[in-house]
């Protein structure tokens, strides 16, 4: 994908030169692609930081190309070569798949923090494959691939640089050639973290061992991390916080926007936000003023709410409205990844299932009961090999109910919430085409009176929840729900032909 030009304004401009500068510190010249030796012992951290529309992403996107035109080599995390001494390398990350899949669908090739993390093992022949796609072998005689199959993995990865995507159009399943996984043992070089805002401190500290030069991207009007004392960028000096502070003119049209930037009005109060986005909402169709929550758009994209009462409340009137038994999953239900539930002992087991995506806050789409009791089969959103089958212990809450019921369980595994409601906490670092804000919560954040770093919880709250929207927002300022218009179902989700099954690991 060709990344459009680019006209800085003169506060991206002033922070790509800095970012430059600092780059060039560690032998990278953007200027004129040069590439030296990595001074030994030398490390630095950068943030960049902005509101929403400020052009975070647009000067990441920028910085990438630089590098990637410079001859750094990109690290994805899906195939890394043997390491070259004299090679300087780049990864783009993020905390989430959903995070990263907004970057890839820019042309940047990001991937989740877990990834880079934790490598796959690859099988000796499958690996000389790997090799001679990505251009540092010859190619080889496999024998159990045919020329013809060679030729088709060759073909794809002209078309996408993805190794595990060209071994599985060649006909393999990822079991066939990943073995396992490994924690990183070597460090990296460059770093840029997307929507660094997310991090805790224990994330920020193993990116640091990782990468010597580290740029963190971030948003500071955010909710920082829960049971944290603030963002990770917040810590640094001021002369390594670099502040985008003008909108870019492409967004400045952005009813969403507005509304998201209005908040920092320190005059401003609930009841006048909700009048202005009544007045955006008849001059706008990209805000509306919704009287019910949509059950339709809750199958894709969840409601997005502040108290847990609400999201178990909003998720029970879901499952009715579509006809979904107490006792199991309908094909189509959204859930959200709550964590690993193993003992220290199948560390091996909790790498495989991280390295999959199935990570604290990922969402996910049930597809199917696995072919074992208490597996499940899923799509990972925003993955990028998105179709796992694992060992799954599923729980939906019930209100005034301690216990939550579960439909499926395994003994250990990916343990799952059901997402078709989140908290604006757990949306951070995800973007919908369509995001519905229900209005009831954040009022009530406003009658509490709660303040965080300074600022009405209430404002932090909408500001989170608005920007998610990447199209169309809908306000909704009453407790009810529509009948859905459609059954629920998977036909809207891409299947991939070799999924990585799980299941080999029980």
């Amino acid at each position: 994908m060709n990344l459009p030009a680019i006209t800085f304004s003169d506060d991206q401009a002033e922070a790509h030169d800095r970012v430059a500068a600092e780059l060039m510190a560690s032998g990278i010249d953007l200027d004129h692609g040069g590439l030296g030796e990595m001074p030994e012992g030398r490390t630095s951290v950068l943030a960049v930081m902005g509101k929403a529309g400020s052009g975070k992403t647009m000067l990441l996107a920028s910085l990438y190309k630089d590098l990637r035109e410079a001859g750094v080599e990109i690290v994805s995390g899906d195939y890394e070569s043997r390491k070259k001494k004299d090679r300087r390398s780049l990864a783009v990350l993020a905390p989430t798949n959903k995070a990263a899949s907004v970057l890839r669908l820019r042309g940047v090739p990001a991937t989740t923090i877990h990834r880079i993390l934790y490598t796959p093992l690859y099988d000796p022949q499958y690996e000389a494959i790997a090799e001679w796609l990505a251009g540092n072998l010859p190619r080889p005689k496999a024998e159990e691939l045919t020329d013809l199959a060679l030729d088709r993995a060759h073909a794809f990865y002209q078309t996408m640089p993805s190794i595990p995507g060209a071994l599985a159009a060649a006909g393999l399943r990822g079991s066939d050639f990943i073995k396992g996984w490994k924690r990183r043992e070597e460090p990296l070089d460059v770093g840029f973290i997307d929507e660094s805002s997310m991090l805790d401190e224990r994330q920020f500290d193993d990116l640091r061992e990782i990468f010597p030069t580290l740029v963190l991207f971030g948003d500071p009007a955010q909710l920082a991390p829960v049971q944290s004392n603030g963002m990770v960028f917040d810590k640094l000096g001021d002369t390594r916080k670099l502040t985008l502070s003008r909108i870019h003119r492409q967004t400045q049209d952005n009813p969403i926007l507005d509304l998201a930037h209005a908040l920092a009005d320190d005059r401003l109060t609930f009841d006048a936000f909700e009048d202005m986005i009544r007045d955006a909402a008849r001059r706008d169709d990209r805000v509306q003023w919704a009287e019910r929550v949509s059950s339709d758009l809750m199958a894709r994209s969840p409601v997005l709410v502040w108290r847990n009462v609400t999201r178990i409340k909003l998720i029970q009137a879901f499952r009715a409205a579509h006809g979904a038994p107490e006792d199991e999953l309908l094909p189509g239900e959204p859930l959200i990844c709550d964590g690993i539930e193993l003992p220290l002992k199948h560390r091996k087991k909790r790498i495989d299932l991280e390295a999959r995506g199935l990570i604290k806050g990922a969402q996910v789409i049930y597809l199917a009961p696995g072919n074992k009791p208490g597996f499940a089969k899923l799509h990972v959103v925003g993955a990028e090999e998105p179709q796992v089958s694992a060992a799954s212990i599923i729980k939906i809450e019930k209100p005034d109910e301690e216990e939550p019921f579960i439909p499926s369980a395994a003994t250990m595994g990916a343990a799952f919430l059901h997402g078709a409601a989140v908290t604006i906490h757990k949306a951070q670092g995800s973007q919908w085409s369509d995001v519905q804000v229900f209005a009831p919560d954040l009022f009530a954040a406003a009658q509490a009176g709660r303040t965080e770093a300074g600022i009405p919880l209430w404002k932090r709250l909408a500001y989170v929840a608005i920007t998610r929207a990447e199209s169309r927002l809908h306000w909704v300022v009453r407790n009810r729900l529509a009948l859905p218009k459609s059954p629920l179902g998977i036909a809207d989700l891409i299947a991939r032909p070799a999924p990585l099954s799980l299941e080999s690991e029980e």
